[in-house]
């Protein structure tokens, strides 16, 4: 058993055991107290975009940041710690320093109220509080610091600080030019459909590609024992209806934009039937091994899973779709998969 697990077991039992020894009123004591923890925790603002995994870059400095339901933009106070040169841990360095005799002069009372009183929030993907600051803070903070620094107030055991600084007022200043120009140009507007334009081109054929089989034996063998269906491993006829599950769970995956740009780009006869299969109008670089990865991966859900309900969970957590997906009665629990 690998150390950490031991250690994760050993706490485990140790809390175990502490619990027993409670009396019935602290065990009462106890859950008022956890239920009141949940109750605070539902009431804190929630992120609704934002993640650690995008962060705000600023040369080799990296801030998370979010946005919350109430449109605060919203910066984590670990990351603007780090930003600065200080250690993560808490908020009481730069508490500490904020209010030190040598730079407090040059904080103003907003910032100061919001250094004092952080902002409590849930990120997207729940978890814990967090702690942060709005996105103000930081040019302001920024500008005391180096205030502060040319009139003298700051010694050389700040200086490392001040060198973070100097980095992110650069930063800083040509993000905020760069957004200025775009705001009053409208092309603001236009940079997530010259972003989606380039996965298009890079996913999307321009012509026909020949036919090659892409979907292994196994794809539909999984189908078929996910929809209850008893497979001939002989025959390549397939339910119509297999065809529309193909797409929510292969197509609407590949890319953003991806499924809409094939769908539109299919040919079809004069009955409105496709003539070709889209993995033909994927690209041979980027399309196709997108398309390979993604068989396989799903290919693995379905082993993974026991129902068909069952393995749409699973699959929307580990390969979500980019774009949204009515709900079909195809997709319904008691639905047993025959006679669509």
């Amino acid at each position: 058993m690998e150390v950490g697990v031991a250690e994760t077991n050993r706490k485990a039992k140790g809390g175990k055991a502490a619990a027993a020894k409670l009396t019935p009123e602290q065990r009462t004591q106890r859950a008022k107290k956890a239920v009141a923890a949940r109750e605070a925790k539902k009431a804190l603002p929630v992120a609704t975009h934002g993640s650690v995994d995008h962060p705000i870059r600023i040369g080799d400095i990296e801030i998370p940041c979010y946005v919350l339901a109430d449109g605060t933009r919203v910066l984590a106070q670990r990351g603007v710690q780090e930003s600065l040169g200080m250690s993560s841990t808490g908020g009481s360095g730069l508490a500490r320093f904020t209010s030190s005799k040598a730079l407090s002069p040059f904080i103003n009372k907003e910032l100061s109220a919001a250094l004092e009183s952080p902002i409590q929030f849930t990120t997207p993907r729940g978890g814990s509080p967090t702690y942060g600051y709005p996105a103000t803070v930081l040019p302001d903070l920024v500008d005391a610091v180096l205030d502060a620094w040319n009139e003298g107030a700051l010694g050389r055991q700040q200086e490392h600080i001040v060198v973070q600084c100097q980095v992110l007022a650069r930063g800083l200043m040509r993000v905020g030019i760069i957004a200025l120009v775009d705001e009053a140009t409208g092309y603001q507007k236009d940079r997530a459909r010259d972003a989606l334009a380039k996965i298009l081109e890079a996913f999307v054929a321009k012509e026909l590609q020949p036919y090659v089989k892409k979907f292994p034996a196994e794809f539909y063998e999984e189908m078929f024992r996910l929809r209850g269906l008893p497979f001939d491993p002989d025959s390549v006829k397939r339910p119509p209806y297999f065809g529309h599950l193909t797409n929510d769970i292969i197509y609407r995956r590949l890319a953003p934009g991806v499924w809409k740009e094939l769908k539109a780009k299919v040919r079809k006869n004069s009955d409105g039937r496709a003539t070709h299969q889209l993995h033909r109008l994927l690209t041979v670089d980027v399309g196709d091994p997108r398309l390979k990865e993604l068989i396989t991966r799903v290919v693995t859900v379905m082993q993974l899973s026991d129902r068909w309900a069952d393995f749409k969970i699973k699959l929307d957590r580990v390969v979500p779709a980019y774009d949204e997906t009515l709900s079909l009665p195809i997709e319904l629990e008691e639905d047993s998969g025959e006679g669509l």
